[in-house]
C-alpha cells in the first residue's frame, strides 16, 4: 500500500475508546465523541463498555455501538483480554484513546494491534502505549482529562467543552411509559435518584422519604429509580409517600434513562443518573456533600446545586446529611414553577 492510500485508510478507520467504567464518565465522554467527529468526521465510533454501561451508549448520537467486556477490577484473566483483543482486531480500529491511566486497560488494544494508542503516562504502560500524553496531573477535571486525549498533542483546549446530550426517540418512551401503566399523565412528576457510590455522597433515605411526603401531599407523584442496591431505599420512601410513589428500580439502567426523560423535575446525589438527568435536558436539583460541584458536577446545565452549610477545614468532611428537607423542597417547588405551563384544554382540540 503505498502512502497516500495508508494515509486515506487511516482517515477512515474506526476510532475505539476506552472509558472508565462508571455511569457519569460515561456520559462525560460524550463530549469527546463530539471532539472526535469534529476533528475526524467520517470516522466512526465504538467504545467499550461494561454491561451495565451499554445501555447509555444507545442514546448517545455519534456512538456507532459498544464493545462489551465485563472484565474483573482486581484480577487478570489473560484468556478474556485476549478474547478482546480479538473482538477488536475483527474491528480494524485506527486509533484508541485509552481514558484510564492503568496498563490493563491499554491490554487489548496492544494485543489487538491497534496502530494509534493515545493515553497519559501511567502505571509503566511505554509499550503499550505509543502515543504518550503528559501533563494530566495538572488537569482538575475529568472532562479536561479526557478532552485533551482527543486532540492534537499540545492542542490548546476550547474555552468550552461540547456538551454531552442524551437522545430519547419519543416512540420508544411512550412504548416504556404504556408498559409501565404511565401512559396517562394527571400529576406533575418528580424523580428521586437515591444511590452515590462513596461515604457521605448519598442524602439519608429518611430525608428523601420526608420529602416525598410534603410532594405527594402536594399533588405531586414521585419515582424511585436505581438499582437492586436502592430497593430499600425506594421501601423507605414508599412508606411516607404513600401510593404516589412508584418504586422504578431494577437491574436495567435503561428503564432510569427512560424515566428521568419522562419525569418533569429529577433530585439526584453527586452520581451517575445527575449525569444522566442533566445530559437528557431535565431539570434536575443535585446535592453535593464531600464532592466539589466545580470539578464533578456534569458540564450539563443544573437547575439547582445544593451543599450542606457551614464552613468546612476540608471538603471531604462534609456530608449531605447536611442538607435539610426543606431547602431540597423550596428548590424543587421552584423548579416546578418554572415549567412550562400546558395550554388550556379548549385550545388542545
Amino acid at each position: 500500500m503505498d502512502p497516500s492510500s495508508e494515509q486515506k485508510a487511516a482517515a477512515a478507520s474506526p476510532i475505539l475508546i476506552v472509558p472508565y467504567m462508571w455511569i457519569g464518565d460515561f456520559v462525560r465522554v460524550h463530549s469527546v465523541v463530539n471532539l472526535l467527529q469534529a476533528r475526524w468526521p467520517g470516522r466512526p465510533i465504538d467504545l467499550v463498555t461494561s454491561s451495565l454501561c451499554a445501555p447509555i451508549l444507545d442514546y448517545l448520537p455519534g456512538v456507532r455501538k459498544g464493545i462489551v467486556a465485563d472484565l474483573p477490577r482486581r484480577r487478570l484473566p489473560i484468556g478474556q483480554y485476549r478474547d478482546l483483543a480479538r473482538r477488536l482486531r475483527s474491528e480494524h480500529y485506527g486509533t484508541a484513546l485509552v481514558m484510564p491511566r492503568t496498563w490493563k486497560s491499554a491490554l487489548a488494544p496492544f494485543l489487538a494491534g491497534i496502530p494509534e494508542r493515545t493515553g497519559f503516562a501511567g502505571e509503566g504502560r511505554f509499550l503499550l502505549i505509543n502515543d504518550m500524553r503528559w501533563g494530566e496531573s495538572a488537569l482538575e477535571r475529568m472532562i479536561d482529562c479526557f478532552g485533551a486525549l482527543a486532540l492534537p498533542r499540545n492542542a490548546t483546549p476550547p474555552a468550552d467543552w461540547p456538551l454531552p446530550n442524551i437522545e430519547v426517540p419519543q416512540a420508544e418512551l411512550e412504548a416504556w411509559r404504556a408498559k409501565n401503566g404511565l401512559a396517562a399523565r394527571e400529576r406533575s412528576v418528580v424523580a428521586f435518584a437515591p444511590g452515590a457510590v462513596g461515604p457521605g455522597k448519598a442524602w439519608p433515605p429518611e430525608r428523601y422519604a420526608e420529602l416525598a411526603r410534603l410532594l405527594t401531599a402536594a399533588g405531586v407523584a414521585v419515582w424511585v429509580l436505581g438499582g437492586p442496591n436502592e430497593k430499600s431505599i425506594a421501601s423507605v420512601i414508599r412508606e411516607r409517600g404513600g401510593e404516589q410513589v412508584r418504586d422504578l428500580t431494577g437491574n436495567d439502567l435503561r428503564n432510569a434513562i427512560l424515566a428521568l426523560k419522562a419525569a418533569d423535575i429529577a433530585i439526584t446525589n453527586d452520581s451517575g443518573l445527575m449525569h444522566i438527568s442533566a445530559a437528557i435536558g431535565t431539570p434536575t436539583i443535585a446535592i453535593f456533600g464531600p464532592t466539589s460541584p466545580r470539578l464533578w458536577a456534569p458540564l450539563n446545565p443544573l437547575a439547582a446545586v445544593i451543599e450542606p452549610e457551614g464552613s468546612f477545614a476540608n471538603i471531604k468532611d462534609r456530608s449531605t446529611a447536611g442538607v435539610v428537607v426543606e431547602r431540597v423542597y423550596e428548590n424543587v417547588r421552584g423548579a416546578l414553577d418554572a415549567l412550562p405551563r400546558e395550554p388550556a384544554a379548549a385550545t388542545r382540540g
